[in-house]
């Protein structure tokens, strides 16, 4: 994928990863339902995602399939907040999420398996 999805973008990709590959016309319906937005706002930004490889259009009828799932978009969106705001330190990056979120023991102790499952 060619660069950073924005917010519009990701709006797109929820509706092809909640709902599998769509017409360019169903996404329209969905989004207008959805958020309101009109069909030449939508096609604009299904482009701009298919320009970022992030969606593949085929034919017949203009559908669109993602290339991306939702884990690789929020594992490099992940990664650009810890770069940017934390210096690349992961433990920074976790220090202030607790800081600022708090989490229960139940979740405390989720985490604690994850970190040695990683190790």
């Amino acid at each position: 994928m060619n660069g950073k999805l924005f917010d519009s973008e990701l709006k797109v990709m929820e509706v092809l990863w909640e709902q599998g590959p769509k017409s360019a016309k169903d996404i329209v319906d969905v989004l207008s339902a959805r958020i309101g937005w009109n069909k030449n706002t939508t096609y604009t930004v299904i482009k701009k995602c298919i320009e970022k490889g992030a969606v593949e259009r085929g034919e017949p009828g203009f559908v669109c399939t993602p290339l991306v799932t939702r884990d690789e978009v929020a594992q490099s969106e992940t990664e650009q907040l810890i770069d940017k705001m934390f210096g690349g330190s992961s433990e920074l990056f976790f220090s202030s999420f607790l800081k600022n979120q708090g989490i229960s023991e139940a979740e405390a102790a989720r985490l604690a398996r994850m970190i040695e499952e990683a190790k």
